[in-house]
């Protein structure tokens, strides 16, 4: 087949593409620098191309407090980017199907994590804006096929780890700070000092499950919201102390800063529409997901664990 994919060189898109390329598809990879998906004609110059599929991966967002401080931009930036890319799918590319990501932080706290309460009640605050212009791109999928018959698939993801996260100096998702926090606590004697109080929940899924996940329910299931989790939540206190174990840090020293944003205190996806799809789900066992990761990070030591 042949794919476009937006936001191609991202965590998850670097890994997708990889998946994509060894089954033997034809990519056009989209990414900040080849392709300004605000600007209304950026697409354009990619006419020539008939696709089969398109993953739409592209969002202007960052881990850790970054909603809390850009929220109009990230409306106007999401918004554009959003709108473009459905705008250009039912004009220029309507016969491909359109897989797009959703966030697990577009469900109202107080309700049920299941796919039927997507769109229904308010989301957190802090995540306000990014969690209204996913279900805007969700409200787009399900319009164009209303009226135009457009196929797609939105994919709601908890939070994703594993090997080959950015090293660019952004926020990083809780995962990978706090193993950034405790290595460098175990290397050079810093403080280890989290956010919250640590009894904030939190569900994991090994991004190569996910890219697996996500590459079967595109060839097999249209026109779908679907989340794709763990189906269980840990506190980040048990995320803390299974790192501790595997790089032998004192789990005692790590300080608790409960004056710091924390986000929600339990974010877990309901999976009964996965399994539905997927009955054999197997997902890559904690520890073993935590150790690959940690792998990484030490390769990464340079760029990720510097000696200040």
């Amino acid at each position: 087949m042949k794919i476009l994919i937006t936001g191609a060189t991202g965590f998850l898109g670097t890994i997708l593409c990889t998946q994509l390329e060894a089954q033997g598809h034809e990519l056009v990879r989209l990414n900040s620098q080849n392709c300004d998906l605000t600007q209304q004609d950026s697409l354009l110059k990619f006419n020539h191309e008939t696709y089969d599929q398109m993953y739409h991966l592209a969002a202007w967002t960052q881990a850790g407090d970054f909603c809390l401080y850009h929220p109009g931009e990230q409306w106007i930036i999401n918004q554009q980017i959003n709108t473009n890319i459905l705008a250009w799918w039912q004009a220029y590319q309507p016969q491909a199907k359109l897989i797009s990501m959703g966030t697990s932080c577009a469900y109202a706290p107080d309700l049920e994590l299941v796919e039927e309460n997507y769109l229904t009640g308010m989301p957190i605050d802090s995540l306000f804006t990014y969690a209204m212009t996913k279900r805007m791109l969700y409200a787009g999928q399900l319009a164009l096929h209303k009226q135009y018959g457009l196929k797609y698939l939105c994919l709601v993801p908890s939070t994703l780890y594993g090997p080959g996260y950015h090293t660019d100096g952004r926020q990083m998702h809780f995962i990978f700070d706090l193993i950034r926090k405790i290595i460098r606590g175990k290397l050079y004697g810093e403080t280890v000092t989290l956010w919250g109080n640590g009894y904030q929940s939190r569900e994991l899924v090994f991004v190569t499950d996910f890219v697996k996940i996500m590459l079967q329910l595109a060839a097999t299931v249209d026109n779908e919201l679907i989340n794709i989790g763990a189906g269980e939540e840990f506190t980040i206190r048990h995320f803390a102390k299974l790192i501790c174990e595997q790089v032998d840090y004192d789990f005692n020293l790590i300080q608790f800063d409960t004056g710091r944003y924390v986000g929600a205190k339990s974010k877990c996806l309901a999976i009964n529409k996965l399994k539905q799809y997927i009955p054999d789900l197997t997902l890559t066992p904690l520890e073993v997901g935590l150790s690959k990761t940690i792998e990484w990070f030490e390769t990464q030591k340079d760029k990720l664990l510097p000696n200040k």
